[in-house]
């Protein structure tokens, strides 16, 4: 006869891990969240992103289509995760985690039901749950009120801890490793690939020395040449590089859910006359905008500046995305918040504490003379005494024409 098995347990598996943040930190973001909770008569909430569950709790589930979740109350915090993991998530939470098991569906929702009680207002991330995992919320947790947390969690992850600016600050660092390496990778007949494994290795074993107690996973690199720079986010491909190349270099170190980023556009060999105008340009904007950031600046007002300036080159028609985004708990595929964007649509305004990149873009289309994809991108602090520029990797062709 097979034993009953439980629906839930925990398994303190060894000690603590060493967290990128102490637990104090922790707990200055939980009570944060949790005036924000009082304010608004929310007894409970069910986070359910990575970017948030790991901002909160120090934990970055790898899901693999299972359902994560941290639960806060007024006095507890508590991590579930799936048994899957073993007793990796209780290492890495900050403080409680319950583990649900996989021998009877849906095992996961009676794990948060527990932890939520019988609470009249629950918190959840409106643009995460889905609508079949809400479906299940009002199944196990019945007829409660429901109000969207996410606003306001994202307001509270721009503005920076110290101890966050000086993690991010490092990485900036190290990021720029990864780009130098990038660099020297670089010539006539080499594989996107093999210049973007370059890069990762070098920021990989660069992270595992200055951040050894941290998770070694996630890091990448994006590097194209020709045609397949016109995207920002156009993947690595085994294309060799040829000379009179336009080249993307993108190196993005993880520390920990952590986000970073280099972005240089690169030349092998020399560009042609109108290719060297429209970088000198995208340089001149890039420039622009860094004189910008600071603190009082309205991210649209920025936008606006920076749009004048292409507008009068008779390059405004060749601008792909906004001018620059926040840092924090972030990664190509979780994460973002929208609410710090240089975008016409945006307005918030610079404070110290935000991070904020400057990385204007001008895509021009094959067959038309400078055809390619241009972007250079530095991360700025907004502090106390002024703007700091965290990102010491040189731009422009006086550094880049290989």
């Amino acid at each position: 006869m097979i034993q009953s098995r439980p629906e839930t347990f925990a398994l303190q598996n060894g000690k603590k891990t060493k967290l990128p943040f102490s637990v104090t930190e922790y707990d200055m973001r939980l009570a944060k969240l949790r005036a924000e909770m009082a304010a608004r008569d929310i007894e409970a909430v069910l986070l359910t992103s990575m970017h948030n569950i790991a901002y909160y709790s120090g934990f970055l589930y790898c899901s693999f289509g299972r359902p994560y979740a941290c639960v806060v109350t007024q006095d507890r915090s508590t991590t579930v995760s799936a048994n899957i993991d073993g007793g990796q998530p209780w290492r890495r939470s900050a403080h409680d985690n319950i583990i649900y098991t996989d021998w009877k569906r849906d095992n996961y929702w009676r794990a948060v039901r527990a932890l939520v009680g019988k609470s009249g207002q629950v918190g959840i991330e409106g643009d995460h749950l889905t609508l079949s995992q809400r479906d299940k919320l009002s199944e196990f947790l019945g007829a409660i009120d429901v109000v969207d947390i996410a606003p306001a969690t994202m307001i509270q992850r721009m503005v920076k801890s110290a101890d966050e600016i000086s993690l991010i600050k490092e990485a900036a660092r190290i990021a720029d490793v990864g780009g130098a390496a990038v660099a020297d990778a670089v010539a006539e007949g080499e594989r996107e690939i093999d210049v973007a494994m370059a890069g990762r290795n070098a920021m990989e074993l660069e992270i595992a020395r200055s951040f050894p107690d941290s998770e070694l996973r996630d890091s990448w690199v994006w590097f194209q040449g020709g045609l397949n720079t016109d995207g920002a986010h156009n993947p690595v491909t085994t294309r060799k590089l040829q000379m009179g190349d336009i080249l993307s270099l993108n190196t993005f170190p993880m520390i920990s859910g952590y986000y970073t980023a280099l972005e240089r556009t690169l030349w092998l060999g020399e560009p042609d006359n109108r290719s060297l105008e429209i970088w000198e340009a995208n340089v001149e904007a890039h420039e622009l905008g860094l004189s910008l950031l600071k603190e009082g600046a309205v991210c649209s007002d920025v936008c606006t500046d920076i749009n004048q300036f292409f507008a009068s080159r008779d390059l405004l028609k060749y601008r792909s995305f906004g001018y620059g985004h926040s840092f924090g708990v972030l990664s190509h595929y979780y994460g973002r918040e929208a609410g710090l964007e240089l975008r016409e649509d945006t307005h918030t305004i610079l404070k110290p504490g935000m991070v904020i990149s400057m990385e204007p873009m001008l895509t021009v289309p094959e067959g038309i003379p400078g055809a390619g994809g241009y972007r250079e991108h530095d991360i700025v602090v907004i502090e106390k005494d002024g703007p700091v520029n965290i990102t010491g990797f040189p731009y422009g062709p006086e550094h880049n024409i290989l």
